[in-house]
């Protein structure tokens, strides 16, 4: 909960304990009219303003209190026997509580006045057993009425509440859905790539004319690739090496057609080789890489991957700006993001400084 609100809940909450003390209040002259006769009322008015000015602030204190109890064996309760786990109980429990807190606090009331009100010569009414029996049942079914005013309350802002977190869940089901289809979308566009069929293809046709064996060799690797870009790209994750071996067979690729300008570190532990990666991951940040810069026998770039302390895949190349940039289509950084966004909490995370770009990937 933020700092703000904080201070609106705190806000509320003084608001109701306003309203519920008013209500209190009000209602306590109410029953007592309804159960006194017309003399007590004639005598109760004949008194001095000082009198009925402190009869009133004592009703209120009476009233403060009363409210005081009623809250505290609420939140009590909340706590220790929820409505939604077990109502029944809740609600027989809840009752004795108030009756007892009803009965105790007319007992001390009681006490009080009768020691200190004749002490200081206040005259006390003569009131019959009825009037004080219906008055202790008065009482009792008043406070019971204004827990339930508090209950009531409650139980409607936690039905607020959870409506609304049930809305919110509903918003992000359907995000998350149409992160899926985007996702598989861009999936769907990386396997059926005209660029990199065509561009394969072109470069296995050279080959056979210059050398059948090397040709062989380029279109095993091609149908390693493509076969794992149909079989695997819709997957969450796949083991780390798994990952590799379909990155082995597409640098062989990368290196056969686009010359030695470029050079390759991996170095991975083996024991990280069965931690759990999303598929393609490795092959969209290379071709990142090589898409935004420039590739130079006598100045290579240099892309390297390996696995830090924290069990991330950290990816880095040199920066090699290219003078006329191509135009980035997307589908390599947002197609990580987005997957990542599925699969959990960590998230990638890229690095850009003067002469490396770097981007960390999570293992599960």
């Amino acid at each position: 909960m933020t700092g703000e609100e904080n201070i609106a809940s705190k806000r509320d909450r003084k608001r109701k304990i306003i309203l519920l003390l008013t209500f209190t209040f009000v209602s306590s002259y109410a029953i007592v009219f309804i159960i006194f006769p017309y003399a007590y009322w004639k005598v109760s008015f004949g008194k001095s303003v000082s009198e009925i000015i402190i009869n009133a602030l004592s009703n209120l204190v009476f009233c403060g209190i009363l409210l005081a109890i009623s809250l505290y064996i609420d939140e009590i309760l909340n706590k220790k026997i929820p409505w939604m786990v077990h109502p029944f109980k809740r609600l027989i429990t809840q009752s004795l509580y108030q009756i007892a807190g009803v009965l105790l606090l007319i007992t001390c009331w009681a006490t009080i006045y009768f020691l200190f009100g004749n002490a200081a010569g206040t005259p006390s009414s003569q009131i019959g057993l009825r009037q004080g029996l219906y008055s202790i049942i008065a009482l009792i079914l008043w406070a019971l009425m204004v827990s339930t005013l508090n209950t009531g309350d409650f139980l409607l802002t936690n039905w607020k509440i959870a409506t609304s977190k049930a809305a919110e869940f509903e918003i992000k089901a359907a995000q998350n859905k149409q992160l899926a289809a985007e996702v598989e979308l861009q999936a769907l566009k990386l396997q059926l790539d005209p660029h990199f069929v065509f561009n394969n293809l072109s470069a296995l046709s050279e080959l056979i004319l210059k050398d059948q064996q090397l040709g062989y060799e380029y279109a095993e690797n091609f149908a390693k690739v493509y076969r794992y870009l149909l079989v695997n790209s819709k997957k969450k994750l796949i083991t780390l090496s798994e990952e590799l071996k379909f990155l082995d067979a597409y640098l062989f690729l990368i290196k056969k057609r686009m010359g030695e300008g470029f050079v390759f570190e991996i170095n991975i532990d083996k024991s990280k080789l069965e931690r759990l990666i999303a598929p393609v991951t490795l092959q969209l940040l290379i071709e990142n890489a090589l898409r935004h810069n420039r590739t130079m026998e006598d100045h290579p770039l240099h892309i390297s991957i390996h696995v830090n302390e924290d069990d991330e895949v950290i990816v880095t190349n040199t920066i090699l700006p290219l003078i006329n940039k191509a135009r980035s289509t997307g589908m390599g950084l947002k197609n990580i993001m987005s997957r990542y966004a599925l699969i959990g909490d960590q998230k990638p995370v890229v690095i850009e400084i003067a002469e490396t770009f770097s981007v960390k990937i999570p293992l599960n």
